[in-house]
Formats: structure tokens, C-alpha cells, sequence
């Protein structure tokens, strides 16, 4: 169940409460801090902006990273669920080890685990189901995604690393291997009645074909199984691409961030964690570009490639070196108090940003003025808008990590 928790214990991106054996690592509520207001701050509506003022590549640029990308690449923005994921596997290992100390049993801890999944898959549901007439059954977004692995990751928490790395590896291999022995559609197959233009730019041949918009073994998957359960009309495709079986290679995200996380816990010299880090990093983004250019496993965010774990694997890692440096090994700790604050409370700010700031604005609207956002001119409504809820979340969050409550799934 959602608890209320009174402690001075660490949230992880999924709401997830462990305890760092020597103290807080700051930088892990940091790097978490900054991943939620990025997803906090979609409120803001950047793109709504860059429309509206056209010639400014200045809000281009930020409405470019404030979006996903239509399929191939990558976004500031994309990399919001990889370092959720990838927080989780981080977290891990400090769980286990808390519980552990407890005198809790591998039996209650993965009890436990399974508890916590299903909260997770359920939560995602509901979330996704608000202003709908009946529940909306779907299991791509990030609660789901990560509720659907956890169970797995936790199993892969009591193995050794060397059958961590075989784990992942078969992960990423199998995702693969499925998707490429899928059958191409045949050359009668109509896109759009997929939602996807005939002459869609993203469209690839030969081996890349297979990760294909809405004609990948995913989508095929999707097209079985979500329509298992009750819908106001039969699922034939999702409109961005994505898909429930994601949830595989996301475990192959969160099973990175628990190496990380082991590396963390393991008594290494800062330098040497920096360099692991480091290392990491640039191997996944040269991994993810390699597979990208040569078609192999295209990077794609969507629908969660193997070369998108990579290449995102890669960006994890570099971001948490760069939180670990500053905060953790630089003690420059300052400036990242308003990130902490948001990462210590990251389910309660999860839910709040998707159940109330529609009603944050109205609300300020009927007290202030209807007119009270518009006072910049019309492109700029949102940003004044969102930046008003943004700083109304912050001080709720302000308010709770001042009495030390945290909420923990």
C-alpha cells in the first residue's frame, strides 16, 4: 500500500524508500530531483511557446527537449523514464541490504517486491485512467513499465554480478532476436489504418524494418492482449508507437542502474567510481550509435530498443557521475537543495502533477483574474501559467520535507 513515511530514509524515482549504508548520497536525490522536474515542468507547455513565436530558436531549442522525437534520436525529455528506471536498479541494492539488516527473510523480502509491483502497475493504471469513462487497461507508461520488471530486477539482486551481466545480456539479445524473427509486413500492409502516414520519414528497410511504427512484434503483441481486457473499442494501435512489452528491455535499464548501484555500495575511491561511470557511459552511447547506424538495433525510445537502452544507458550513467561529482565528491551542495527537496517526495509529486494542476490553474484563475497568465501577451500563458504550479508544487513538497514525509510505495 502508499504509506506516509516519517523518516530521514531516500525515495527512489518510483517512490521506492531505502537507506544508504554511510550516509545520504545526496546526489542520488539530486539526480532523481531533476528527472521529476523535468517531467513536472511538461506543465509549462515549451512547445505551445516555440509555436507562437516562431522566429526565436531559443524556444525552439527548449520545445525541441521539452518533447519526445517522432521515433529515431533522442530529447532531454527522452531520457526522463530511462533515469527513472535506471534510479530504481540504483536503489536496489541499499533496499536489500536495509531490509536484510532487519533479520527480513528472501520469502517477506520478495513478497514485499511483488506487493510493491502490483501498487506500481495499479497506480499506472489509474493515473492513466483519469477524465476517462472506464478504467483505460494500458501498460506502457513508466509506473507500469517499472511495476511489470520489479520482480525480476529484485531476483537479479541476489545474483552474483557475472550472472547480472549474462542477464542483461540476454535481455537485450532475446528483445532483439524476437523482434527481427517477427515477420515484415507484406507489401499490401496499409500504415494508416495503423496510424502511420505511407510515407512516414522514419520508415526503414532491411533489418531496421522490423522496429518499424506499429508493425513490430510489439504492436502485434499489443493488438492480442490489451484487447483482453474491457475498452470502449477494440485497441489496433497505440498513437505514439508504444507498447507493454517495453517492460523487458526497461528491466534491462534498471538492471544497468543496479550495477551502478553495487558499484556504489562496493567501498571503490571516488576516482574510481567516476571512471566505471565514465566508462559506462561513453560504451553505451558509442553501443547505441553503432547499432543505430548500422541498422542492426535502431535507437528508439518508444518502443524501448535494444540500442535504446544503450544509448540511454549511456546518458544514465554520465548523469550520475555528474550529480556523484558535484554533490557527493565536490560537496557542492547548494544549489541542488530545490532538486532535493523534489527528489525525496518524487510518488507524491508523480501523482500530483497528474491528479491537480489543471485545477492549480483554474483555481488561481477564479482568485486572481482569468486574465491573470495573458499578462505577457498569449504565447507566453503557459509559461506563466506553469511556472505558477511549478512553484505551488515545490513549496507542498517544501512543506513535507520540513516535517520529514516522505510517501514510499
Amino acid at each position: 500500500m502508499l504509506t506516509l513515511q516519517n523518516s530521514e530514509s531516500q525515495t527512489d524515482a518510483a517512490g521506492l524508500t531505502t537507506q544508504f549504508r554511510a550516509g545520504r548520497l545526496m546526489s542520488m536525490d539530486a539526480y532523481r530531483g531533476f528527472v521529476m522536474f523535468l517531467m513536472m515542468a511538461e506543465i509549462i507547455n515549451l512547445g505551445r511557446v516555440s509555436r507562437l513565436n516562431p522566429e526565436s530558436s531559443f524556444w525552439r531549442f527548449l520545445a525541441f527537449n521539452q518533447d519526445h522525437v517522432p521515433w529515431f534520436g533522442c530529447s532531454l525529455h527522452d531520457l526522463i523514464q530511462p533515469s527513472f528506471s535506471f534510479l530504481v536498479g540504483v536503489a536496489l541494492p541499499y533496499s536489500m541490504a536495509s531490509r536484510a539488516a532487519t533479520g527480513r527473510s528472501f520469502g517477506s523480502q520478495f513478497g514485499h517486491a511483488v506487493r510493491r509491483s502490483l501498487i506500481l502497475i495499479l497506480l499506472g493504471i489509474f493515473l492513466r485512467s483519469v477524465h476517462r469513462e472506464q478504467t483505460n487497461f494500458t501498460f506502457e507508461d513508466t509506473l507500469t513499465q517499472i511495476g511489470l520488471g520489479y520482480p525480476f530486477l529484485f531476483l537479479l539482486g541476489y545474483r552474483p554480478n557475472r550472472q547480472v551481466w549474462l542477464a542483461l545480456a540476454a535481455i537485450l539479445f532475446g528483445y532483439w532476436l524476437a523482434f527481427v524473427l517477427y515477420p515484415l509486413p507484406g507489401p499490401g500492409f496499409d500504415y494508416t489504418a495503423v496510424g502511420v502516414p505511407a510515407d512516414w520519414p522514419y520508415h526503414r528497410t532491411g533489418l531496421a524494418g522490423h522496429f518499424n511504427k506499429n508493425s513490430n512484434l510489439a504492436w502485434a503483441f499489443d493488438t492480442w492482449f490489451l484487447n483482453l481486457f474491457p475498452r470502449p473499442k477494440p485497441f489496433l494501435f497505440n498513437g505514439g508507437g508504444y507498447a507493454t512489452l517495453s517492460f523487458i528491455p526497461t528491466l534491462g535499464t534498471m538492471v544497468l542502474g543496479l550495477i551502478a548501484g553495487r558499484w556504489l555500495r562496493s567501498g571503490l575511491l571516488p576516482t574510481e567510481l567516476l571512471k566505471r561511470f565514465l566508462i559506462a557511459g561513453v560504451l553505451g552511447l558509442v553501443g547505441g550509435w553503432l547499432l543505430t547506424i548500422t541498422g542492426i538495433s535502431p535507437s528508439i525510445k518508444r518502443i524501448w530498443s535494444p540500442g535504446w537502452v544503450l544509448f540511454s544507458g549511456g546518458w544514465c550513467f554520465l548523469l550520475l557521475a555528474a550529480f556523484y561529482y558535484l554533490i557527493d565528491v565536490r560537496t557542492w551542495r547548494g544549489w541542488a537543495f530545490p532538486l532535493v527537496v523534489i527528489g525525496m517526495n518524487s510518488i507524491a509529486i508523480y501523482v500530483l502533477s497528474h491528479l491537480i494542476d489543471g485545477f492549480i490553474i483554474d483555481t488561481l484563475k477564479i482568485h486572481l483574474g482569468q486574465q491573470v497568465f495573458s499578462v505577457l501577451g498569449d504565447s507566453y500563458k503557459t509559461l506563466l501559467s506553469g511556472t505558477a504550479v511549478l512553484l505551488i508544487f515545490w513549496l507542498m513538497l517544501y512543506w513535507m520535507y520540513k516535517r520529514k514525509l516522505f510517501i514510499r510505495v
